[in-house]
């Protein structure tokens, strides 16, 4: 009798698996729920997933944001950690690459030496003056006047709402797209039309349902977005780490 038992179990253990195993119909009743475990918004329409990755942006208190934006005005790579009352991060051009900090409505850039001369060497070389200056501001911020053309531009890459709102935005009826895994975290996708051509959307499965990537329509550019809530410092540089450019600032 009692080595009767181990089989017994054997076979009442075997029958579910072999039910799957041997059946077609119920096979996907057997698989594994894609949506176990997750925050419920992939079982959403793509609106309703894309409404729901805007709310939590809307109410997030900071991010971090690193990836290629491309304009009419040029192409910057962008990785900055943002909230709302500031920024710091860097932005790199065809050109040149700085630093921005901004603590309030007060902005500042650091650059190399390279940044401050290179305006005037498109027309004729930098006077030994020029050069002098240069060095002087090299790896030093400066503070970026309100009224000085470039303070609108510049500023515009440390609005945490301002990034948010021109990148979480797909044209086109929204599609609903691939499940994926971003940073080890799963993601179900949206798209802008059918093809993609209004940009591709990333929203976490896990969690809050962040968006975690942001394709731009038409090969615009891809932006990761990661760290949600995660606080960070922000401080104006000290007196010692900071001089005064003395005119308008150059074009990034």
């Amino acid at each position: 009798m009692t080595a009767s038992r181990p089989y017994s179990r054997i076979r009442r253990a075997a029958l579910p698996l072999a039910l799957c195993a041997g059946l077609a119909a119920p096979l996907a009743a057997c698989a594994a729920d894609p949506d176990e475990g997750t925050n419920g918004v992939g079982k959403l329409s793509a609106t309703a997933i894309e409404e729901k990755a805007k709310s939590a942006a809307d109410g997030a208190k900071a991010v971090r944001l690193a990836g290629t934006l491309v304009s009419k005005g040029g192409t910057y790579k962008l990785n900055m950690r943002l909230k709302q009352d500031g920024a710091t991060g860097s932005v790199t051009t065809k050109s040149s690459t700085f630093e921005l900090l901004r603590v309030g409505d007060a902005l500042y850039m650091k650059a190399d030496a390279g940044f401050w001369t290179h305006e005037d060497a498109s027309t004729e070389p930098p006077s030994d003056a020029g050069s002098e200056a240069a060095d002087k501001l090299d790896d030093m911020y400066v503070k970026v006047p309100q009224d000085d053309p470039a303070y609108k531009q510049l500023r515009g890459f440390t609005d945490m709402d301002l990034l948010l709102d021109g990148l979480i935005g797909l044209h086109g009826e929204a599609v609903k797209g691939d499940r994926d895994k971003i940073g080890g975290l799963r993601t179900v996708g949206v798209k802008g039309g059918e093809n993609a051509e209004g940009g591709t959307l990333d929203v976490s499965l896990e969690g809050t349902p962040f968006p975690l990537r942001f394709a731009r329509g038409g090969g615009a550019g891809v932006v990761m977005l990661s760290e949600w809530d995660k606080d960070f410092p922000l401080a104006a540089p000290s007196q010692s780490q900071t001089l005064d450019y003395g005119k308008q600032l150059p074009r990034t």
